[in-house]
């Protein structure tokens, strides 16, 4: 036992001379953390050795580097070797499951966004839900990866997940879990206005961006008035994809900085010319599921005044995980840094307020009094020389885009925008509309 306990400890303090070797030279610095080491080493062999149950070092070592990185922050963690796996299938935009980013807070899951046209948006989840229960078991004490790992499953199985959302009682949400394919990037035409719809930042992002727009621009021709791009419960992903979005409609500045612990390492990432609308009118969706990548286009756009931002406050993930690999083993996600916009805003823990705050709605149409017009008053006066009045009992055109008619969709992945029933959608829709109107009356 000696022999083993000797070994270990040898094996630890081999680790923290090769990890700590700024700290070679100062003794009272160094007694501390050998001190500390020490500490772990006898707790580590007490564990192993009395536990009711047996346990494998493998087990120990990894539980505690779990415990040390999670106590951190909410988004640095330990991946073994399948964890880091399933994070590379995932970032291709390809993985099984229940399409739900979610992140842990206060010992339960807290949904970020559910992703376009899974089981998780099918079943109504909302960002900002929390999961209390898994197929009836409390998540509280599990770590993240465990929560996430038992959300996956074999495809058509069920899970039902117990959430709780706002002040309401706790309820019941059975799922069947899918095959997920997010396709990062959808767009079509709508009216003269284009609409791209970005669900996660994926390897295929940038590319996928400038293909749905040459789509709409060769759709439109000279007519297209503008482009929503609509970033609502976008969870975030690739850092590199977000500022090649950024880049897309940005001719120069910059677009994101990252500052961590050393001020020698801060970065900056600036725009380069070009600009897929040439200059055209962009309203950008926000909401309090638009997070990390997908705040930083918001922050760079809206800072810029290259965007108008419209919706309501998104979610505020401002900090840099840097994925580390541990040869042999897995991967550790470490934060690193934070985000900071052109203006030098942090996001963290803030999010992105949009220029115009429009919260989600339901519309109704309410019938208005029957008026009667000039034209069907007695002996009134004959319009010369200008145009039959319409027909009342036609619908308007060029009014309201709540009333737009089936858009030119491209409907791949069946979720076909309906402003008629997404009022957010609706009013940037109108928006475009007006700063289209405004620009060709100034032109002429």
């Amino acid at each position: 036992m000696m022999k083993r306990k000797s070994w270990v400890m040898a094996g630890l303090l081999a680790v923290a001379f090769l990890s700590l070797t700024a700290a070679v030279g100062q003794s009272s610095s160094d007694d501390s953390t050998y001190q500390q080491l020490n500490l772990f080493g006898d707790v580590f062999e007490k564990v192993r050795s009395s536990y009711v149950e047996p346990v494998t070092d493998q087990q120990l070592i990894e539980s505690a580097i779990r415990g040390m990185l999670s106590s951190l922050d909410p988004h640095s963690s330990y991946m073994d070797e399948k964890e880091w796996g399933d994070m590379q299938v995932q970032t291709k935009g390809e993985f099984g499951g229940l399409g739900i980013e979610v992140t842990m807070e206060n010992g339960v899951i807290k949904v970020v966004s559910p992703m376009d046209g899974t089981p998780a948006a099918k079943a109504g989840i909302q960002p900002g839900d929390l999961i209390v229960q898994l197929d009836g078991k409390p998540v509280m004490g599990l770590t993240l990866s465990q929560a996430v790992d038992k959300m996956r499953g074999p495809i058509d199985s069920k899970i039902v997940l117990t959430v709780k959302r706002g002040t309401k009682d706790p309820f019941d949400v059975t799922l069947i879990r899918a095959e997920i394919k997010i396709p990062s990037v959808t767009g079509q035409l709508i009216g003269n206005v284009g609409y791209v719809r970005i669900a996660q930042f994926s390897e295929q992002t940038a590319s996928g961006l400038q293909d749905a727009i040459s789509k709409i621009r060769g759709q439109a021709g000279k007519k297209l008035e503008g482009l929503v791009l609509d970033l609502r419960n976008n969870p975030g992903g690739l850092l590199e994809q977000a500022i090649a979005v950024s880049d897309d409609f940005l001719d120069k500045g910059e677009i994101v900085s990252t500052r961590g612990r050393d001020p020698n390492q801060a970065q900056r990432y600036n725009a380069t010319p070009g600009d897929l609308l040439d200059g055209g009118p962009l309203v950008v969706l926000i909401n309090g599921g638009s997070a990390s990548a997908s705040e930083i286009v918001a922050g760079a756009l809206q800072d810029h005044k290259r965007a108008i931002l419209m919706g309501t406050r998104s979610f505020g993930k401002g900090s840099v995980q840097t994925i580390i690999p541990i040869p042999g083993h897995g991967a550790i996600r470490l934060t690193t840094a934070r985000y900071y916009t052109p203006s030098g805003r942090s996001i963290q823990a803030k999010g992105i307020d949009p220029d115009i705050m429009v919260e989600q709605a339901k519309l109704e149409l309410i019938a208005e009094p029957q008026f009667r017009s000039e034209a069907e008053l007695p002996g009134a006066l004959q319009n010369i020389g200008g145009t039959a009045p319409a027909d009342s009992s036609a619908p308007a055109t060029g009014g309201s885009s709540t009333t737009t008619p089936a858009p030119n969709a491209d409907e791949s992945d069946g979720t076909a925008p309906q402003p008629s029933k997404d009022y957010q959608l609706a009013r940037a829709i109108d928006l475009i509309h007006g700063l289209a109107l405004y620009a060709e009356s100034k032109a002429n």
